[in-house]
Formats: C-alpha cells, sequence, structure tokens
C-alpha cells in the first residue's frame, strides 16, 4: 500500500503528538564481526510525548549553560566521546568538581523526564552464520524499533514521526531506504498499514548534530551503555560497567518499553538479534 493510499493519521495537537529520536552504537558493516567492537550494532530510540518533550528541551538548555557556560549563539551539543574526553566546551569536566557536578544534574535530568527506551541489538557475527543472504543490519535493527513504537501509538492511538541523527550521505540514505521500506511493506508480520496508520509520514527526518536537538543528545548519551547492558544481560559482555554509565543506567530503569500485562522488558525494552 503507498503512503497516498493508507489511513491518514488524524490531526493532534503538538502536545500529544509523538516523536522517537535515534542514534546508534558500533557499525552496520560486516568487517571485523570477531571484534565486541564491530561485531554489534546497537540502533538506541527514544520517544517523547510532544508536551513532556517540550520541558525535557527547556530543562537540558538550562543544564548546559549551568555546568557549561556558553553564547546561545553557539550552543553547546551534548556527544558521549566528547565528554568523555573533555574536548570542545568540555575541557570544563577536566576539573573533578565540575565533572561531578555535570554527571549529577544529567542523571537527575534524565530521572525526572518522562520518555521510553526501546534498544535493538544486532550480532552481526551471528546473523552471517545464520542467513546465508542476512537483510541489512539497518533494515532489521529499524523493523524491530519501529514495530514496538508504532505498537504503541497505535495502543494509545496517538500518531508520530521518527528522527535521527546525522551520519554521512551513505548511512543516511541507508536508514532513510529502511524506514521506507518498513512503512511501504511492514515488517515481521507486522502489515504496512499499522504503520501507516501511526506515522505522520513516510520519511525519515534526518538533522546535522549541530541542530542542537535535544532527543538526538539524549539518545546519544544512551546508546553505548544501553549496549553494554543489553549484551551482559545475554552473557556476551562481563566487564563491568563505568560509575556514569551504572548511574544512567539505574536512572531510565523504569523508561524501557515493556509488555502492556507481564511488564517484561525483555522484547520489548530491548532486543537482541539472532539470539
Amino acid at each position: 500500500m503507498t503512503e497516498t493510499a493508507a489511513v491518514r493519521p488524524v490531526h493532534l495537537p503538538p502536545g500529544q503528538r509523538y516523536r522517537l529520536y535515534l542514534d546508534e552504537s558500533g557499525d552496520h558493516v560486516f568487517r571485523h564481526t570477531n571484534d565486541e567492537r564491530h561485531r554489534y550494532l546497537c540502533l538506541l530510540g527514544c520517544w517523547f510525548r510532544g508536551d513532556a518533550y517540550h520541558d525535557f528541551h527547556s530543562q537540558l538548555e538550562a543544564f548546559k549553560q549551568k555546568h557549561i557556560p556558553h553564547s546561545p549563539d553557539e550552543p553547546v551539543v551534548l556527544h558521549r566521546e566528547d565528554i568523555m574526553n573533555r574536548r570542545g566546551p568540555f575541557w570544563r569536566l577536566r576539573d573533578d568538581k565540575v565533572r561531578t557536578a555535570f554527571d549529577q544534574g544529567l542523571v537527575e535530568l534524565v530521572t525526572r523526564t518522562s520518555f521510553t527506551v526501546v534498544a535493538v541489538v544486532i550480532d552481526k557475527a551471528v546473523l552471517r552464520t545464520k542467513y546465508p543472504t542476512p537483510s541489512h543490519p539497518y533494515h532489521l535493527a529499524l523493523g524491530f524499533m519501529l514495530q514496538r513504537y508504532c505498537g504503541y501509538l497505535n495502543h494509545v492511538s496517538r500518531h508520530g514521526d521518527v528522527m535521527a541523527e546525522s551520519r554521512g550521505r551513505k548511512e543516511d540514505r541507508l536508514l532513510s531506504n529502511s524506514y521506507e521500506w518498513v512503512y511501504s511493506h511492514g515488517a515481521w508480520r507486522m502489515p504496512a498499514t499499522a504503520f501507516q496508520q501511526a506515522l505522520t509520514t513516510g520519511q525519515l527526518k534526518v538533522k546535522p548534530k549541530s541542530a542542537n536537538i535535544a532527543g538526538l543528545q539524549l539518545a546519544d548519551m544512551l546508546a553505548h551503555p544501553v549496549r553494554s547492558m543489553v549484551l551482559s544481560y545475554y552473557k556476551h559482555r562481563r566487564e563491568g560497567f563505568p560509575p556514569f554509565a551504572t548511574q544512567m543506567l539505574a536512572a531510565i530503569k523504569g523508561k524501557y518499553n515493556r509488555h502492556l500485562y507481564s511488564g517484561n522488558a525483555e522484547g520489548y525494552g530491548f532486543v537482541l538479534f539472532p539470539k
């Protein structure tokens, strides 16, 4: 079914619309899959209702201005690697007291913010072993992700769209193609009409890091620790977690998407494929 033939979502006030923000940890190529750093692709999604997102955006900007003072004309954009390495405007975090206050403030902000988390981890090594011609990891990950997001939207009779951070022309096109395929053809026994009923557009929104999108910054901060959590849960990883990752994982423990009746997060809030 084409987009024009689909049942279009009913117009809702901005505060009742949803948006899913995506980021990833790992890469999508089938190279060096014997190395954990390259074996797994994690697609991390955070979805917000519009009114909750408006509050989060305002509070995140206030948090950044408090801990990393800057001109509004040159906004500070949270990026995990820059923060970890104290690069760019995050040089202030070389001071232990500043870093402690920054970490504590960010954990507190995430704890009190209302959003839902889904993580899809693709094990490319097992995927290539089990399937002679495996689907593209992006297609698999986004199919699982949209299935859960649209399932929720249809359950609560709401609608939304999806935004990802730009990764480069090739990567952006691959992810956009995967989105358009799922929207047009459906995925994993979920028909296209279920996606078209939930989503307000057949196009993925892609924004650069410089756009200072609060939801994309949150997804960036969570993608790596949640990927590690999923791998630990399935015993694919044995190392412990750094203190800040431990705090952040505790802050979002109750925010994973869950089964409506059992409350299980496995398979709903986080997925490993193939097992």
